[in-house]
């Protein structure tokens, strides 16, 4: 499937602080032109899986897709180098749409802290104290505590990254399934996480919070001293990214699966 039926003309660009993704960008920049991004059909990112993130977040109401060219290091969110006509190129491209993670966490003072996240959710320990985290799922206690590091609640997207590290399970992007992992649980020391459908509503309340603070990240966004989080999929918001011809991200999720 390809996002456009004509070659697109329109691009807005945006590069990482980097100097070498600068230059990349004014030489494209002095070829391509630079639509103002009420004008780009396109937004071209230079960067890593990082900056992708950062832009999804940033032009997430603009409802415009990104392209992405690496200039990070893992690079799992973007396309290599352009070789060749960047319009022609653009048009072959096959898209790849996300739906974020929608949080509310309450922090121990009372108030209200909102956030997305397009990779993942993880609730982790602020001192030596290991954190003790109940978990609800769909408003019904699943687990009266967990004692571990953490935990991380992953999207398709993002189960390669952090989820991944923690030994928690590859997801595929049509599964409508979200990844939970526990980061170095100690009790019970036998649970390793959950599958679960992308319609559930996960709700972590942290225990002991005085003695144990936990503090929550959504992607790059951080909220400290969190006591109770609730976590879906919000489907009303969909941003979508642009990648070369066999090289989707869902062909990259299960090549990953085979990787030694």
């Amino acid at each position: 499937m390809r996002f456009f039926d004509n070659s697109p003309t329109k691009f807005h660009f945006l590069s990482m602080d980097k100097p070498e993704a600068i230059q990349y960008k004014n030489k494209l920049i002095n070829k391509y032109g630079n639509a103002s991004i009420d004008e780009a059909e396109v937004i071209i990112c230079i960067g890593g899986d990082g900056f992708v993130l950062e832009t999804l977040h940033i032009y997430i109401n603009y409802h415009i897709p990104i392209y992405s060219i690496n200039f990070g290091s893992v690079g799992f969110l973007t396309n290599p180098k352009i070789k060749g006509n960047l319009s022609n190129l653009i048009q072959k491209t096959q898209p790849t749409c996300l739906h974020p993670l929608s949080m509310i966490a309450k922090t121990i003072d009372g108030k209200i802290h909102t956030a997305l996240a397009f990779n993942d959710i993880f609730l982790y320990r602020q001192t030596r104290q290991a954190a003790k985290i109940k978990i609800l799922i769909n408003h019904k206690i699943r687990l009266p505590e967990l004692i571990c590091d953490g935990i991380i609640l992953a999207t398709p997207a993002g189960s390669t990254a952090y989820n991944l590290s923690a030994h928690g399970p590859i997801v595929p992007l049509n599964s409508e399934l979200l990844p939970i992992t526990p980061i170095c649980p100690f009790r019970p020391r036998r649970w390793r996480g959950a599958l679960l459908p992308s319609s559930t509503v996960f709700q972590f309340v942290t225990l002991e919070d005085n003695k144990r603070p936990v503090a929550a990240v959504a992607d790059f966004t951080e909220i400290r001293d969190v006591i109770d989080i609730i976590v879906k999929e919000n489907k009303s918001i969909k941003s979508c990214l642009l990648f070369n011809p066999n090289q989707s991200l869902s062909e990259r999720i299960i090549s990953e699966q085979f990787e030694e």
